[in-house]
């Protein structure tokens, strides 16, 4: 089986972050970057999906160095090849563009059996980068998915995903397919010093935008600007007798509050 699994490289949740000078995005420079949580399960899910029928697995990502970052410690981890779409206009918001870039990339390379996300970032979260890939790239996807039994030879795979309330289904899909990955699937390994040394003699293939005929252009939204929210603090000791201070309570949270 061929498998590839798309990683975006995140701010590392201790770093100190601000907003650029144009307030639409953080700064970027001397921040650290790490792998998106959920990405981390869709890498280990399709290493053993490799490890159990043969095959190979492919790291890929978009942006600058800290996306040449994530993939080397993906290789590390035991991918077999990586694949650098290099352009910092990749980094920020711009899911579109970004699907679009990983979906050509994904062709360009000769498609797979299975390509893994993971079901959402930890910078935007919104969960709609792996299902635009799909769409792009014309095949079924199922998200959420915290298991996957794959069948090379019926060119299938059962999947099973995670609903509200603790609830599970199983539904099966024809392959090629995307599959987005829960948090908590299953537990990523470490890269072992094996691993580490192993991964500098692996193939790094770096692509720029023009090589996948992309322009960068087209946006799903425009940012104006990110803001804090403000923070307010207010205080008021409620007197009188328990049954006095329970009404006047009451009446400000149905009258002020508005949350009854």
């Amino acid at each position: 089986m061929k498998i590839i699994t798309c990683i975006k490289p995140v701010q590392d949740p201790a770093s100190r972050l601000s907003f650029n000078e144009s307030k639409t995005w953080i700064k970027t420079k001397d921040l650290t970057f790490i792998a998106s949580e959920a990405d981390n399960y869709a890498l280990e899910e399709a290493l053993r999906l490799r490890d159990k029928h043969t095959g190979e697995v492919v790291v890929i990502s978009l942006g600058g160095e800290e996306a040449a970052k994530v993939l080397r410690a993906g290789l590390a981890m035991g991918a077999d090849r990586a694949i650098h779409i290099s352009d910092q206009r990749l980094e920020g918001p711009n899911e579109l563009g970004a699907a679009e870039a990983l979906a050509r990339a994904i062709t360009k390379d000769g498609g797979a059996d299975l390509v893994l996300t993971g079901v959402q970032s930890d910078d935007l979260g919104t969960g709609a980068t792996g299902v635009m890939i799909a769409e792009f790239l014309g095949c079924s996807h199922v998200t959420v998915a915290i298991g996957v039994e794959a069948n090379p030879e019926t060119r299938t795979a059962e999947v099973s995903r995670e609903l509200e309330g603790g609830v599970i289904e199983k539904v099966q899909v024809g392959l090629p397919a995307l599959l987005t990955i829960q948090y908590g699937a299953n537990q990523p390994r470490y890269a072992s010093l094996k691993g580490i040394m192993a991964a500098k003699k692996k193939r790094f293939v770096v692509w720029q935008p023009q090589d996948l005929g992309l322009s960068l252009t087209e946006t799903l939204f425009d940012v104006k600007e990110i803001v804090l929210p403000e923070k307010k603090s207010h205080v008021e000791i409620l007197s009188g007798t328990p049954e006095e201070a329970v009404t006047h309570l009451v009446e400000k949270l149905r009258k002020e509050a508005k949350v009854l």
